[in-house]
């Protein structure tokens, strides 16, 4: 099982904590006393809500699913984070390119943090808390039928609005990372 060092898991739950209080109205509902508890008894899933942290993605709260009582966190970094740009789709996508390639892709590092990426729908509902990715863009979860095709989405937010887009999944952008969700 993947856990954190003692001094980590302080300096991750001090994070959280602090990013909880400063932005109350992501979960007006919702108190910390209670979602620490539910930390404290998944420590896997602190070790993925840290590599959240440690990539740039300043995970926060977002809800609290009613049917098992997980608390619902997503990155609410104001751009893209940081530490997961410049990767393209899937490992299918990476092995096509000829040349040019970028370390790695979004769908491997996300399964590697033990998070997934944020659908559209997800996505939708982030942008109700804030605004997010107005300089940047966002690989989201991408339905089979489009992926079998080579492409894949991204999101972002210009002009007060939400946009869907696509491109191949091959393709990589220094301002394109992903955002990821987890319960816990």
């Amino acid at each position: 099982m993947k856990q954190l060092s003692i001094t980590e898991n302080k300096e991750l739950i001090h994070s959280l904590k602090n990013r909880f209080e400063k932005n109350l109205t992501r979960h007006p509902e919702l108190k910390w006393e209670a979602v620490l508890s539910r930390l404290e008894l998944n420590q896997e899933k602190l070790w993925s809500l840290n590599e959240m942290e440690r990539t740039g993605g300043e995970p926060d709260v977002v809800g609290q699913d009613l049917k098992t009582g997980a608390y619902i966190f997503y990155d609410c970094s104001a751009e893209s984070p940081a530490g997961r740009r410049s990767l393209c789709f899937d490992r299918e996508a990476l092995d096509a390119r000829k040349e040019n390639k970028p370390e790695g892709n979004a769908m491997e590092m996300a399964k590697l943090m033990g998070v997934e990426l944020l659908d559209e729908e997800q996505y939708r509902a982030l942008q109700k808390l804030g605004r997010f990715d107005a300089k940047t863009s966002s690989w989201i979860q991408t339905p089979a039928a489009i992926r079998n095709l080579g492409g894949a989405l991204f999101a972002d937010f210009r002009y007060d609005r939400v946009f869907v887009y696509h491109n191949g999944a091959q393709s990589y952008y220094a301002a394109r990372g992903f955002r990821a969700g987890v319960k816990v």
